[in-house]
């Protein structure tokens, strides 16, 4: 057994600023699909309908407003090409790449959530 080393617990005063901030970054990045789509952008430029086929499940009406969200906060660039017809890419910006720890420790996470309940189940 792995001898675990606990932190004193947090101060009133440093507990309530670190909820604001994960209060912040749930209010940025919450919802079924931001992490999804910025996953999806960092592994490279994207048309509107290639991210449909990649994200499955996701309405092309929940996309475009994700999308808009995803860039009015900095987290993706929209390029809009004056072809015809127009073309339109969408791009994970410098910015979402700061998401990189965080996303690593949430699939790690959720890789261990997982196992958890498929042994839970077997009991």
């Amino acid at each position: 057994m792995a001898t675990e080393i606990l932190e004193p617990p947090l101060s009133k005063v440093e507990c309530a600023t670190s909820l604001g901030h994960v209060t912040d970054a749930l209010y940025v990045l919450g919802g079924k699909w931001k992490l999804p789509l910025i996953l999806t952008l960092v592994q490279g430029p994207k048309r509107f309908g290639e991210i449909m086929k990649e994200v499955e499940g996701i309405s092309p009406k929940v996309l475009a407003k994700e999308l808009k969200d995803l860039e009015l906060n900095e987290f993706i660039a929209r390029r809009v090409y004056a072809t015809t017809p127009v073309n339109i890419i969408y791009e994970a910006t410098d910015y979402s790449r700061t998401l990189r720890n965080v996303l690593h420790e949430l699939s790690n996470w959720g890789e261990q959530h997982r196992e958890r309940i498929k042994q839970s189940m077997r009991r």
